[in-house]
């Protein structure tokens, strides 16, 4: 394991962990206090899908700066402050407006610091081991995931209904985050790709242009899905829609990031055995298994066995599609590559949330549920198609 994990691999995961204690401790009220402050089910979608837009946009923008410039630690350490920071401002007013900054602050803070950090994790690596590397750091990632839920739910039993106190408490986290920062070392400092070339915020789409076809296949298919993604908080609201007191919203939530804990360091080492490619889809099938159910089932045991899927779903997905891309691109380009493709991401995101709040909001939940699990087979048998169409290519490679 020591071979594999890094000492700058296991600091950068501490650093995760406190930094998605801070965030989820938030996530699975923002949608409940965000309704008790008067947003509807579309405006939520659509605070939610500009506030992941700003955040991938950013990944492209700060994730070619960071390989241009040469450097990374400063992009990690101002995105995770600028993400601590704006945990209490949600907390002071109540405007639209002031919320929609607070939000944004958040995303933006990850969009900053998410294209080097990730090159950090690939450049303390090699090919063969980044589907471990990558799930060895979502597992602490997803750990955060469970505590801060965990905290919240505390809280919630404690002192009901306060959400301005948990938002206040979960800077302390995020501060203790940045501060751990300052014990990575990184191995590997990156070349610089030309720091005197001029970056603009949407400079990182000429990538696409430069990256081979395999890359565009491949985000293609990652893009599609994005499409029929929406946030994470439509589950939350699906949950309390059934009947599930808050309380009980939050025990899900964290029962979930539990299992995604478990499973993403098993789900990297099965992605280096198995292809990337092979264990994406079955995320993806297993993705198009929880919603379609979701729009009918109403049993509590049954959801839990969802809840569990989905756990495999989201370890067999993310950091999978991370450790992918950056087996495609250049090491001095690993931070672009990824923020290209987060970037671009982020605008399906956008998409996805806002039109599942809509269908939501005017159809029902059960239309929004049953339509990203028929989209998510489709971009399944996309993803089979391309793998099958590789194993050709490789064989008729062999028979040359």
């Amino acid at each position: 394991m020591s071979k594999i994990i890094s000492r700058t691999v296991v600091v950068l995961a501490i650093v995760s962990l406190l930094g998605d204690i801070a965030s989820e401790m938030l996530y699975p009220i923002i949608p409940i206090y965000l309704q008790s402050i008067g947003f509807s089910a579309a405006s939520l979608g659509l605070l939610e899908g500009l506030a992941t837009a700003m955040s991938g946009l950013s990944k492209g923008y700060f994730g070619q700066l960071s390989d241009i410039r040469g450097i990374r630690m400063p992009f990690i350490r101002v995105g995770y402050l600028l993400s601590a920071i704006s945990k209490p401002m949600l907390a002071l007013f109540t405007n639209t407006w002031w919320i929609f900054t607070a939000r944004t602050a958040d995303r933006l803070g990850k969009g900053i610091r998410t294209g080097a950090r990730d090159a950090v994790l690939s450049d303390e690596t090699t090919p063969e081991y980044k589907g471990r590397v990558f799930g060895f750091h979502r597992t602490f990632d997803t750990i955060g995931a469970a505590i801060g839920p965990l905290i919240a739910l505390a809280l919630l039993q404690i002192y009901p209904n306060q959400y301005r106190l948990i938002i206040l408490l979960a800077f302390i986290p995020g501060i203790l985050s940045v501060l751990c920062t300052f014990a990575i070392k990184p191995k590997n400092a990156p070349q610089p790709t030309g720091s005197k070339v001029k970056v603009t915020f949407f400079s990182f789409v000429t990538y696409w242009q430069q990256a081979t076809p395999q890359y565009r296949r491949i985000v293609l298919g990652f893009l599609a899905f994005a499409l029929i993604n929406s946030s994470d908080m439509f589950l939350l609201l699906r949950l309390k829609q059934i009947g599930f007191s808050e309380q009980g919203v939050v025990g899900v939530y964290l029962f979930y990031n539990v299992v995604y804990a478990i499973l993403s360091y098993p789900a990297g080492a099965l992605g280096d055995r198995w292809g990337f490619g092979k264990t994406f889809t079955i995320g993806l099938v297993l993705f198009a298994t929880v919603y379609g159910s979701l729009a009918f089932v109403n049993n509590t045991p049954i959801i839990l066995g969802l809840f569990v899927l989905y756990g495999f779903y989201a370890a067999s997905t993310e950091s999978i599609a991370k450790a992918w891309i950056s087996n495609l691109a250049a090491p001095q380009q690993t931070a672009t590559a990824i923020g290209t493709y987060t970037a671009f991401s982020s605008i399906c995101g956008l998409l996805a949330s806002t039109w599942a709040g809509i269908v939501w909001q005017y159809w029902g939940a059960n239309y929004t549920f049953v339509v990203s699990g028929v989209a998510a087979l489709g971009v399944a048998i996309y993803f089979k198609m391309i793998e099958t169409k590789m194993q050709h290519f490789d064989t008729d490679l062999e028979k040359c």
